[in-house]
């Protein structure tokens, strides 16, 4: 294959949608799903990890056999004998063999990894894999309103590349990864729409004279349906520009430079004497429970970020975190008295 060709390939497979290359038969468990059970589906489908749902359908963690025979060597001494037990090949499993394993009752939710990063059926593969690089993981969730449709992996990228190029030895290298953050959502509601209403032509003085209680209560009555419908308009399009929001933000991912200059812009705050400084405002509606851990402040309230905030949550785990900086979610307002948008915060205050 001649370099031309090579070049063409590597720019064909660049332009691969996660729709593109994901596994459509995605195998998924429930929080309360035992590790026992876990362990037994990652075997019979050989698969080594599973997306964990929560009631509604919507990834909340994901459990992978690092998760199941533990990543620290006290947990996999501990727990070699069971997991070498589970891979035994060609003898089947009898539930009492599996019964007598000494392993510690555990479920899905207590040892899935979280918050989860997802995808979009319309993120590239080139993003993909610096998702993949970024956060130090092996697959990631495609996600489609809220529900996982498929799941991509080193794999199915490693494939992507080799049926573009099948000639060739030398297989085309994943280009530069993407720079620079997506544009900006534009959260304002476009109030433009609003007419002035019909125009009544000015009555002759004569006309005054008939004029009724009946008459101006009916056009106090008619001007107050017209703000009622005009009002019920601005809430329904508010409500859809959130969705519209939410969903951008479920596929919108944090760069290594984004994240630097959302630091960089936490030491200017510092410098002016702030104590904390918000990474990002978004919609209740990210969140999997739409805010309500973070309203009562659950201990586990990371667990329902996704999108942008779970990216977010895991660059300061990792870069942060063992700094002594801390991470705060507040909710910001109420609209109808439930939560509206949450703000993550950056905090260093002693």
């Amino acid at each position: 294959m001649s370099m031309a060709d090579t070049t063409s390939s590597a720019r064909q497979a660049a332009e691969m949608k996660a729709r593109d290359v994901m596994t459509s038969k995605v195998i998924t468990v429930r929080a309360d799903t035992a590790t026992r059970d876990i362990a037994r589906l990652l075997l019979e489908s050989h698969i080594s990890a599973v997306p964990v749902l929560d009631r509604s359908g919507a990834p909340i963690g994901m459990v992978s056999e690092g998760d199941l025979i533990g990543r620290s060597d006290i947990d996999r001494q501990a727990r070699r004998e069971w997991w070498l037990a589970m891979l035994a090949e060609g003898e089947p499993l009898s539930p009492e063999f599996v019964a007598g394993l000494r392993r510690p009752a555990q479920l899905a939710g207590d040892v899935m990894s979280r918050p989860v990063v997802t995808v979009g059926e319309d993120t590239s593969i080139v993003e993909i894999a610096r998702l993949l690089q970024a956060y130090r993981i092996k697959r990631v969730p495609v996600v489609r309103d809220s529900q996982v449709v498929g799941i991509v992996s080193r794999e199915n990228l490693l494939r992507a590349l080799a049926q573009e190029s099948p000639e060739d030895d030398t297989k085309p290298k994943l280009p530069g990864f993407l720079a620079g953050m997506l544009p900006d959502i534009d959260r304002r509601v476009d109030h433009s729409h609003r007419g002035a209403g019909p125009q009544v032509a000015p009555k002759a003085a004569s006309d005054d004279a008939r004029v009724t209680v009946a008459d101006f209560c009916r056009l106090a009555a008619d001007y107050e349906g017209r703000e009622l419908q005009h009002s019920e308009e601005l809430r329904r399009s508010a409500a859809e520009e959130r969705q519209r929001t939410v969903a951008q933000l479920i596929d919108r991912h944090i760069t290594d430079e984004g994240w630097r200059n959302r630091v960089h812009q936490a030491r200017i705050a510092a410098e002016h004497g702030a104590h904390e400084f918000m990474l990002l405002r978004f919609p209740s509606q990210l969140c999997s429970d739409g805010g309500r851990a973070i309203n009562v402040s659950e201990p586990d309230w990371s667990a329902t970020l996704r999108g942008e905030a779970a990216e977010l949550y895991l660059r300061w785990e990792r870069d942060l975190k063992p700094q002594r900086f801390h991470l705060a979610a507040r909710v910001l307002d109420f609209p109808g008295g439930m939560p509206g948008d949450i703000g993550l915060f950056l905090v260093w205050h002693q």
